[in-house]
């Protein structure tokens, strides 16, 4: 088997009828979690907040969910100084379905998927066609206790894709998202190095 290509011009097209319909609607105002129930940890009065605009195809988006998220996690999240707002930014059509199933499936669950998906990344994106990376994916949603037939149903779900798509044509408006991981901290665009050590410093700054 072989890695499915990017499939770009069917996802620009996606995201140009999108924005041709005027679908945008205000995503990143008031309480993330209640408007657009996203993949959050931390309390709400963290005085850092994190937001992290990724695509779950790519590598530097993987490597920066396990070798860093995991240590902020670990360090400041836990002891209620972080919180980490995780949003869309997919770059092609196989993360925009990984997107939605992420959406689709029990909060308590989001993590864990959302994990998986990372650690098992350079399995699940190799296929043929996108119904073999769907496939894959159907493979890890399964083994976290997920309906199969429930997943079928968050590949097809045009709500969830509208709102992911929405909401990666807004964080580009808002904050010029031209590469992921992009890293939001205290509404602020990070510029510096992606590493554990750096992000450090600045956290500490800011609590």
């Amino acid at each position: 088997m072989k890695k499915l290509p990017l499939h770009k011009h069917f996802f620009l097209v996606l995201l140009a009828l999108s924005l041709s319909l005027g679908t945008v609607t205000g995503l990143y105002g008031g309480d993330y979690s209640k408007n657009l129930e996203l993949i959050f940890i931390g309390k709400d009065d963290a005085p850092v907040e994190i937001k992290v605009f990724s695509s779950l195809t790519c590598p530097h988006c993987a490597n920066f969910h396990i070798n860093v998220i995991s240590k902020i996690k670990k360090k400041y999240v836990s002891a209620g100084k972080v919180k980490i707002i995780f949003i869309d930014f997919p770059l092609d059509l196989a993360a925009l379905n990984a997107s939605k199933l992420l959406h689709c499936v029990e909060k308590n669950k989001q993590m864990l998927v959302m994990d998986l998906i990372y650690e098992k990344q350079k399995e699940w994106i190799v296929g043929d066609t996108i119904d073999e990376i769907n496939n894959n994916l159907k493979k890890i949603a399964t083994t976290s206790g997920i309906n199969s037939d429930k997943i079928e149903n968050c590949f097809s779900d045009e709500t969830i894709e509208n709102k992911v798509l929405n909401g990666r044509i807004e964080g580009h408006k808002k904050y010029s998202i031209s590469s992921t991981p992009t890293i939001i901290i205290n509404e602020k665009k990070y510029k510096g190095s992606n590493d554990f050590e750096s992000l450090e410093k600045l956290i500490k700054k800011n609590i």
